[in-house]
């Protein structure tokens, strides 16, 4: 604190400690904390920063732009480029080293956030989590070399060792390797509690592990055609009741549905396959679009013969019509041949009676 003039509340301990501290005697540079070789050492107006560790903050606040205040750095380097960045907290060595002018950031872990220069907001945990980003902000990545891939995405979240996306993309929540990652096996993820809105399918892609909803719009699609004889296939599967084994399902809980490796025999497309390329799951909502196709084709029929009945119905109606005028009209016909046989009757003359003497 060889350059204090009017500054206050400072504390300094170590080779070059806040060495330009208040240099500028603007009386702006207080409630700052170093210790170490240094720590600090280019603050001129900065204030309410605390450098731990040799080169901690060692350019804050060196263009006397008065903004480089409220950072904690802890470990060699830490925050070392910052000039006038506020707001910041690194701890671990190398941590947000080349931050500039980014603003309330948090590094905790070696190298988290290395690469940082102008980048705001973001929240890095673990050895070299995030450390490729630049100016990408509000991107959350937690685990070791967790998100290394972001450069400019924002609104990002990664958990997990390892966990990366594309260098760009933004508003992504990653948790764990996709089942097609090299190395270990894939993380299994358990959500508890998830309340998904009404019409809203969710999904898990088995090859890259991305959740997604299943959108039904046009506008995704692409060579749109009747189903068609494809629903057919239906007909060859074998509805099974079953139980999860005890490592799953602890409680047994009775359930029915499919076999994935039976159905892949008769139709691959309902099929989802893990990472080693097996039959993992069934995509059941194929199976729903394929039973509703069968359904309408069936019920198609259904009103194909409903119309044949009723056509049927109404030609028998005009039968019994014409039947019954028929009836009547013989009906009509007998009475008159019997009038007319009773007039015949009465004109008759009476018989004559011729006897012979003998």
């Amino acid at each position: 604190m060889i350059s204090n003039i009017d500054a206050f509340n400072n504390t300094a301990m170590g080779f070059r400690a806040l060495f330009l501290n208040d240099a500028t005697g603007n009386d702006l540079a207080n409630n700052n904390t170093a210790f170490g070789s240094w720590p600090l050492q280019d603050n001129t107006d900065g204030s309410d920063n605390t450098a731990v560790g040799a080169f901690a903050l060692l350019n804050n606040g060196s263009t006397g732009n008065r903004f480089a205040s409220g950072n904690t750095a802890v470990g060699v380097n830490a925050l070392n480029s910052n000039t006038d960045g506020a707001l910041n907290t690194a701890v671990g060595d190398d941590a947000l080293v080349s931050n500039t002018d980014g603003v309330q950031n948090v590094a905790i872990g070696a190298e988290a956030l290395f690469d940082n220069q102008g980048g705001s907001g973001n929240i890095a945990v673990g050895v070299a989590a995030g450390r490729n980003i630049t100016t990408g902000g509000n991107n959350v990545t937690v685990g070791t070399g967790a998100g290394n891939n972001i450069v400019a995405g924002n609104n990002n979240t990664y958990i997990g060792g390892g966990v990366n996306g594309l260098a760009d993309e933004n508003n992504t929540i990653r948790i764990g390797l996709p089942p097609n990652a090299p190395g270990p096996p894939a993380t299994q993820c358990f959500l508890g509690g998830v309340v998904v809105g009404m019409g809203n399918n969710l999904l898990i892609d088995a090859t890259t592990g991305q959740l997604f909803r299943t959108a039904s719009s046009a506008r995704y699609k692409e060579e749109i055609r009747p189903m068609d004889k494809a629903s057919e296939s239906l007909f060859a599967l074998k509805p099974v009741a079953f139980r999860y084994k005890k490592e799953f399902d602890a409680n047994g809980t009775p359930l029915f549905g499919l076999v994935a490796e039976e159905v892949a025999k008769v139709n691959p497309d309902l099929v989802i396959l893990d990472r080693d390329g097996k039959p993992d799951s069934v995509r059941y909502e194929g199976v729903n679009a394929m039973l509703l196709n069968e359904f309408l084709k069936e019920h198609k029929k259904v009103e194909e013969q409903q119309s044949k009945i009723d056509s049927q119905q109404a030609s028998i109606a005009e039968l019994k019509n014409e039947v019954q005028t028929v009836v009547a009209q013989l009906k009509e016909q007998a009475a008159q041949i019997q009038k007319v046989s009773a007039q015949l009757e009465m004109g008759k003359p009476a018989p004559q009676v011729v006897v012979n003497e003998p």
